[in-house]
């Protein structure tokens, strides 16, 4: 028996080419479970290049998710990591522009968004009157003739669709308990027609002076 096992040359040769086909399965053939074990998600922001400095970016996806490949046993930062849109030579309007992904000397498995849908506008600037508005219970102070604002008109810079909303600025000042004079810097507003505060909007200067003179109720006024 073991003679016939140590002449037989079409055996041994066998069970070689079964353990080289077994090998370079093992050793060829992915495996999802350790390869999946090799590819990072990293989720950065996404960055706009190329826009003038009189125009604005509007869009919702503000970051995207990076598939990386990172290699047996490593790990990257987000910020070896960068999505970009380039908009260069773009102006007012919608457009549909693809994510790039810049990651020097990283595979990239996926990319998700692969393109972000947004839109160009231009960065206006608008004059406006300041108002004055009283806040607290009215019956309890008398004003006594016309509030003094410095200056009297501020600038509003913003995107096209923000500055349409805008009715006005104001100042808010407290009517006080007792005859006073009122006279303080005072952080303007910008509001739309419903008297909400919009935000970015730019306003200068961002503090206004204003003065105002309060009497008690049945005292007389000074014009």
């Amino acid at each position: 028996m073991l003679d016939r096992l140590r002449n037989n040359l079409g055996l041994k040769l066998l069970s070689v080419a079964i353990a080289i086909a077994g090998w370079c399965y093992l050793r060829l053939t992915p495996n999802p479970v350790i390869a999946a074990r090799f590819v990072q998600q990293v989720d950065v922001p996404i960055a706009t290049t190329g826009l003038p400095p009189q125009e604005v970016a509007r869009f919702t996806d503000t970051h995207a998710v990076v598939a990386v490949d990172v290699g047996r046993g490593g790990s990257i930062k987000a910020d070896m990591v960068r999505a970009v849109l380039s908009l260069d030579g773009r102006g007012p309007g919608g457009y549909n522009v693809p994510v790039q992904v810049i990651a020097p000397k990283l595979e990239i498995r996926s990319l998700s968004p692969a393109s972000v849908t947004l839109e160009i506008e231009r960065i206006e600037r608008r004059s406006v009157p300041v108002a004055v508005q009283y806040v607290g219970d009215p019956r309890r102070i008398v004003v006594s003739g016309k509030p003094s604002v410095d200056p009297a008109f501020a600038t509003i810079s913003g995107a096209t669709s923000d500055l349409a909303r805008v009715t006005n600025v104001r100042v808010d000042v407290p009517l006080p308990g007792t005859a006073t004079t009122f006279d303080e810097m005072v952080r303007p507003l910008v509001v739309d027609d419903r008297a909400s505060d919009l935000t970015g909007i730019a306003v200068s200067p961002n503090l206004i002076r204003v003065r105002v003179r309060f009497v008690a109720p049945g005292l007389p006024r000074k014009k």
